[in-house]
Formats: structure tokens, C-alpha cells, sequence
């Protein structure tokens, strides 16, 4: 890996094994800067204008023309689907062994080499994970037709069926808090938009689209090898991969989103139209979920180096003419540095010039880190977490490879090797005392202070019938699902509209 300063595309992810992905078939789709993302945000509203729906069901029905073409994974016969899901499966297990067993072998990490590039992939992932079961939102109204059920039971359990410890969107919100990248999750790079923006249009359309969305869940539900690796390396970084092993265990293929997306395709094929264009529309469906940027794309693009090099030229703006002029670096004030941001990598080269970074060290060797940490650094909080552990694995070059965090982590496991995320955990909750009373009051911590869960309840007494169904499916939207008000109102749907 080169940690040099950049002047070429990014490094490609280095894997032990070859990669299985499929190269997307619209992953060239790109608009004006900020097109997608308009639209993403807009349909991630609680109720987007019906010209806005309507500019989404455009945007799938451009999809659909440019993979009509495609090729699809899919066996051409429907009553094929569960031999080709056990098939699936079976090929990612046997590649997920192999990455295993050269693990085992001493190979190292295949997606992560370093902290840093963890980080980078859960951020750039964000658009696409928290708007995570977006496509089905609009199958809650059939939710009186019984042949729905493997789909709803999906929803619902994508919510977490209104527990915030189970809802995917909050607990991919936790993580992106615990790893400090709240600011983090907003991306000038429109592509990284793609992929949450056809969820979300497929979600607001679902009487358009109905057969699509059935097809596109087929394809996401069934369990990918990135999945499994990503929860792997991240777990040995000392991240929390309870998101990614959730998926893992949710999406099998026994009892899962897997087989529920294979059952809802059996339970919907027509008995009275025609079962062969509805099957091809299906297909069609399946293919979407390749737009955008893939996961294996999205670990790909990232480079040490050029992520630092970005880093600096975001801070230009806010940090010129905060500097005093004392200081000359490379015959230039720092202030004139920053008055150039196209100048950023002659001034990191004269940083090391003048020994400011000394790469390939311990980071505290660094002058320049002493300035960002330590007990008298003056420029405390001018990073974020995340770009303190760029820096970080920038600086130290090879060294990087340890995946140790930037800040001093105080395992009670000791100083002598980093543990991994679960056994931190275990070693945490060993030390700590146990509190089931923390556990039991888990519903009402969320909820304290939210000002809109009293207005709700409220709200609702005052409705009966069509009129409380409504309420109760409009709150489960993909913008409001993960807050207190969707989680209860999550809870309410599953209580009455599967009553007997």
C-alpha cells in the first residue's frame, strides 16, 4: 500500500480471495452533482409531494431501461427459487471458508487493512444503510391481504418490530455514533445516493412497482460474502459489527429474509393473469439492487493518502486567517497555505520536509500530532474522530496495518494486544456491574424528552378504523420508523393489524 502523497486514483482493495461480486450493470448511472441527493432527501421526508413520487417513479422506470438488457442470476423458471437460493448460499459459505482459512493462514485483512478504511466504508455506506428496508415501506397498505405476509413480515422486522435495539436504521445510527461519523454521513459524492434513492423510490411507488419491489428484495435479502467479511474485519478492528452479524442471521436462508423473499415471490405469482410477465418484471426488479456504488466498490476507493489530502482541503476555509504569520513553513505562512487549497499536497511535503510529520513513525513522534493531542494541543477539536484516524494511519505509514485506534482505548483486557470488539465487550461487562433495570428501561431511555411521542398518543385517541391505520403506517416511513414515534407506532401495527 502507498501512503506516499496522492497523485493517482485511489489504491483497489486487496483481497485473499477473488472477488465474487458482480460488476454492476448501472453502476455508470451519474446526473449533475447533488441530483440524486435532492431527491434521496426529498422522498426521506414523512410525506413527500406526489410530484416528488412521481419524479422517483421516473427515476426507477430509467433503471428498468438501461438493465432491460442485462442478464440476471435469476433461474428462469420461479419454481426454481429455492433450489437457486440454497445454491447462493451454499457458493457463499464455501467462498466465506477459503477467506477463512487463509485468515487462518496468516493473510491479512482482505477489506480493511487499516482502522481508517473501516471507517471510510461505514460513512460512505451510510446514505444506502439508513434508509435499510426502504423498498417495502409501501406493501404496509395490502397488509390486509394474507398472500403479503412474507413481505410485511420483512418490514416489520426491519424496524425491529418497534424495539430500538432491533430497528436497522437505529442501530446503524448507533454505530455511525459510537464511531464518531454523525457528521460524517452527508456525501458531496452524489453516486454513494444511488442505491438508498432507488430504495426509497421503489418504497413511495409500491402500486407501480409491486412486482419490481418484490424482485429487488429477492435480490437484497439473500446473504452476500461482503457481509460476511465486513462483519469479520470489523469485529478485529475493535468495531461493533452487531449491524452486519444481525443481517447475517436475519437474512439465512433456512428461516430468513432469504426464504421469506423467495416464499413472497410464490405467494404473489398470478393465478389468473399472466404469471410470465409478472415473472419478468420480477426479474427485472432483482437487477436494481446492483445500482449505484457496490460495497466492494465503495472499500475500493479508498487511499490513506488521498483521503488526507481531502481532509486538508475541507479545513482551508475554516482555518484561514486564524493562524498567526510567526510560523513559516516551506517559506510560507500557514495562512497562505490555506488561501490555496490546490496547494494542500506541497503543503503536507513541506510539513515533512520540515519535519513537522515524520511518516513511517509512532503518530506522537509527530510535531504536527502534538498540535492535534496531548495535554497542551492548540489545535484540539479542529478534527473530527474520523479524520484524527485518518491522520493517524496516514502518518504512521506500514504501521497502520495493527488497526489500532487513534485515541488510547482503556481495555480492561490490557496493554499488551488489542481485542477484538466482543471480547472488549465481554471484558466490559465483566468488570461492570450488572444492571437488568438499564436493560428493562431500554423503550423509555429512547423515548425520554422526545417531544413528539406525548402529540402522537394524543393524536391517536382521537382516531379510530381507517383513519388510525393511516396514522400508524404513515409514522412507520422510512424518515420516521427509527424515532420514538415510529417505534410505537410500529408496535401498535403489529399488535392490531395481525390481530386475530
Amino acid at each position: 500500500m502507498s501512503h506516499a502523497l496522492p497523485t493517482a486514483a485511489s489504491r483497489a482493495a486487496a483481497t485473499c480471495i477473488p472477488s465474487t461480486a458482480p460488476v454492476s450493470p448501472v453502476s455508470s448511472l451519474r446526473r449533475p452533482l447533488a441530483d440524486h441527493r435532492k431527491l434521496y432527501e426529498t422522498l426521506l421526508q414523512p410525506s413527500p409531494s406526489a410530484d416528488a413520487r412521481k419524479r422517483a417513479a421516473q427515476f426507477v422506470e430509467r433503471l428498468l431501461v438501461m438493465t432491460r438488457d442485462q442478464a440476471s442470476a435469476l433461474p428462469e423458471n420461479s419454481q426454481d427459487l429455492h433450489k437457486w437460493m440454497a445454491g447462493s448460499a451454499s457458493r457463499v459459505t464455501d467462498d466465506y471458508a477459503r477467506y477463512l482459512s487463509h485468515r487462518k493462514a496468516g493473510a491479512p485483512r482482505s477489506y480493511f487493512p487499516a482502522r481508517s478504511h473501516a471507517l471510510h466504508f461505514l460513512k460512505a455506506a451510510a446514505p444506502t444503510k439508513l434508509v435499510d428496508g426502504s423498498w417495502l415501506y409501501g406493501v404496509l397498505q395490502f397488509a390486509g391481504n394474507p398472500r403479503m405476509g412474507p413481505l410485511l413480515r420483512t418490514y416489520i422486522e426491519e424496524l425491529g418490530a418497534g424495539d430500538p435495539k432491533q430497528n436497522h436504521v437505529a442501530l446503524y445510527q448507533q454505530l455511525l455514533a459510537q464511531q464518531g461519523l454523525q457528521m460524517e454521513a452527508t456525501h458531496d459524492d452524489d453516486a454513494l445516493y444511488i442505491q438508498g434513492l432507488t430504495q426509497l423510490a421503489l418504497g413511495w411507488n409500491a402500486d407501480t412497482f409491486l412486482p419490481e419491489i418484490i424482485g429487488f428484495n429477492l435480490g437484497y435479502e439473500q446473504l452476500p460474502l461482503h457481509l460476511l467479511i465486513t462483519a469479520y474485519e470489523l469485529n478485529e478492528l475493535g468495531i461493533d459489527p452487531y449491524y452486519f452479524t444481525l443481517h447475517i442471521t436475519v437474512d439465512n436462508h433456512g428461516t430468513g429474509h432469504a426464504r421469506a423473499a423467495c416464499d413472497a415471490v410464490q405467494a404473489l405469482m398470478p393465478r389468473h393473469g399472466d404469471a410470465k410477465s409478472f415473472w419478468n418484471r420480477v426479474r427485472a426488479g432483482f437487477l436494481l439492487g446492483d445500482a449505484g456504488v457496490s460495497t466492494t466498490d465503495m472499500i475500493g476507493r479508498f487511499d490513506p493518502a488521498e483521503e488526507v489530502l481531502r481532509i486538508f482541503q475541507s479545513k482551508c476555509a475554516a482555518g484561514l486567517g486564524m493562524h498567526s504569520d510567526y510560523c513559516r513553513i516551506g517559506g510560507r505562512t500557514v495562512n497562505q497555505w490555506l488561501s490555496q487549497p490546490a496547494d494542500m499536497p506541497h503543503f503536507l511535503e513541506a510539513m515533512i520536509s520540515a519535519g513537522w510529520i515524520r511518516h513511517g513513525e509512532a503518530h506522537d513522534v509527530s510535531r504536527f500530532w502534538r498540535l492535534l493531542q496531548g495535554d497542551h494541543a492548540e489545535m484540539s477539536g479542529v478534527f473530527s474522530s474520523y479524520e484524527l484516524q485518518v491522520i493517524h494511519d496516514w502518518i504512521r505509514g506500514d504501521g497502520l496495518a495493527d488497526g489500532a485506534p487513534w485515541f488510547h482505548d482503556t481495555s480492561p483486557m490490557g496493554p499488551t494486544r488489542r481485542p477484538s470488539f466482543r471480547a472488549l465487550q465481554r471484558a466490559r461487562q465483566r468488570a461492570a456491574e450488572s444492571s437488568s433495570a438499564e436493560t428493562n428501561a431500554a423503550h423509555k431511555h429512547h423515548a425520554a424528552g422526545d417531544p413528539d411521542l406525548p402529540a402522537f398518543v394524543e393524536q391517536l385517541a382521537a382516531l379510530q378504523g381507517t383513519a388510525r391505520r393511516d396514522a400508524l403506517v404513515a409514522a412507520m416511513s422510512p424518515a420516521e420508523h427509527w424515532t420514538p414515534v415510529g417505534l410505537h407506532a410500529t408496535r401498535l401495527f403489529l399488535r392490531e393489524a395481525f390481530a386475530a
